[in-house]
């Protein structure tokens, strides 16, 4: 039997998918074997030796909602003061942002310190000015909105002094799950990112920095540059840690809360930013592909995953054609398009199985939502289409903050 070319061609697309999709469901299913026969580290709040100076650096826009709520849980850190500081960089905001940071850094001199810096470019320009300031070994880097755990400086201080780390990334959950379906679809996401992340570091593998509760020492990026003034200054200098041969380690117990989108435009736009940033961050770092070793390609693959979104997206619409209307595809594409779907209900099951493991609830309700976040996958999967159409016709970029509405006013934190 001769195939057409669009068969062939679909043929090639389906099997690109498949084997996306397998990886990364590998590293899913070992990041939930090791959750299910582990625990999380225990009493890795105790070092030894002299503990390290850390300097946090928090970029601040028009954050007067949360920025209060992130400095009152960083006045709650058990941590020696004199080993501390904690440094606001006000990056133009048009509300009481400021104001807030002024009076928390005159009540707490030497520990909060605020920084005014007189051009807004975004967040990597405002971390790099704080960097400039930074009189800490270490560098952590936190959102605005975050509610870091008490116990976060003493455990970032662990692994840098005890297993000599160079670049951590903390686990970050959601404060606002509750706040509405969105909320809680957004934070099934970040949940089953995290478990990826640690499937990662079972393997071995490329662990990225996800832009809040990271940390690395001042000397390397220092040494590198800081960071690039992109959409994915996170992902960006992951990858340069990368090539001077760093290793991120992914720390689940360096905890850290904050928000996640409840607004659907707040969170199209986030993912924009998101997916076009690891897109040019892939692009320019495809020479990872010349070193044949698996942290270097896994984070080729990693980079590329918003890529990958859009055929996955062609797979949705032509499964579902095969179903409703069979006779418009010839025999052969209609049977990879019903073996796509095939595969997605082997997806499914692998969702529903990480959500039972990182899910604080344990009610019955809880599988009905497995349908609603592939659901929600496949509406980003058109954000990433978005994001693509932009790249491409190289549209400017601008780097966007995520609104944040602080809805939730209290830490909410687990021991």
């Amino acid at each position: 039997m001769v195939l057409s070319l669009p068969s062939v061609l679909s043929f090639a697309v389906f099997s690109l998918i498949f084997a996306w999709c397998s990886y990364n469901g590998l590293i899913l299913v070992a990041g939930i074997k090791h959750l299910k026969n582990s625990h999380e580290k225990k009493g890795a709040s105790s070092f030894s030796g002299d503990p390290p100076t850390i300097s946090i650096i928090i970029p601040a826009k028009n954050e007067e909602k949360v920025i209060g709520r992130c400095l009152e849980a960083f006045l709650r850190i058990d941590y020696p003061r004199e080993k501390m500081e904690v440094i606001v960089v006000e990056d133009g905001s048009k509300d009481k942002t400021a104001e807030i940071c002024a009076e928390y850094a005159e009540r707490y001199p030497g520990l909060i310190r605020l920084l005014r810096k007189p051009n807004s470019n975004g967040k990597p320009s405002a971390l790099n000015f704080g960097l400039k300031h930074a009189r800490g070994e270490i560098i952590g880097v936190f959102d605005a909105d975050s509610v870091p755990e008490p116990d976060v400086l003493k455990k970032v201080a662990y692994y840098f002094n005890e297993l000599r780390v160079e670049a951590l990334q903390g686990r970050t959950l959601t404060i606002n799950a509750d706040e509405n379906a969105l909320a809680k679809l957004a934070s099934y996401e970040e949940a089953l990112r995290y478990m990826h992340i640690q499937g990662k570091e079972v393997l071995d593998l490329f662990v990225p920095l996800t832009g809040s509760c990271y940390f690395v020492k001042k000397r390397l990026l220092m040494e590198v540059g800081g960071w690039d003034e992109c959409l994915s200054e996170d992902m960006e200098l992951a990858a340069k840690l990368l090539e001077r041969g760093v290793e991120v380690k992914y720390a689940p117990d360096v905890r850290c809360w904050q928000e996640v989108p409840s607004r659907f435009r707040t969170l199209y736009r986030q993912r924009k930013r998101w997916f076009r940033g690891s897109m040019e961050v892939a692009l320019r770092y495809g020479r990872l592909l010349k070193r044949l070793d698996k942290r270097s390609l896994d984070a080729e693959a990693t980079l590329a995953g918003p890529f990958m979104f859009v055929p996955c997206l062609l797979g949705y619409f032509l499964g579902a054609l095969s179903t409703t209307s069979p006779s418009s595809l010839e025999g052969a594409l209609s049977a990879l398009a019903q073996l796509f779907l095939l595969a997605n209900v082997a997806t499914l099951f692998i969702i529903g199985a990480a959500l039972s493991c990182v899910t604080e609830s344990r009610g019955k309700a809880r599988p009905l939502w497995v349908p609603l976040v592939y659901a929600y996958w496949a509406a980003q999967m058109v954000v990433a289409l978005h994001a693509l159409v932009e790249l491409l016709s190289r549209r400017p970029a601008k780097w966007e903050r995520t609104e944040k509405t602080g809805a939730i006013t209290a830490p909410h934190v687990h021991s």
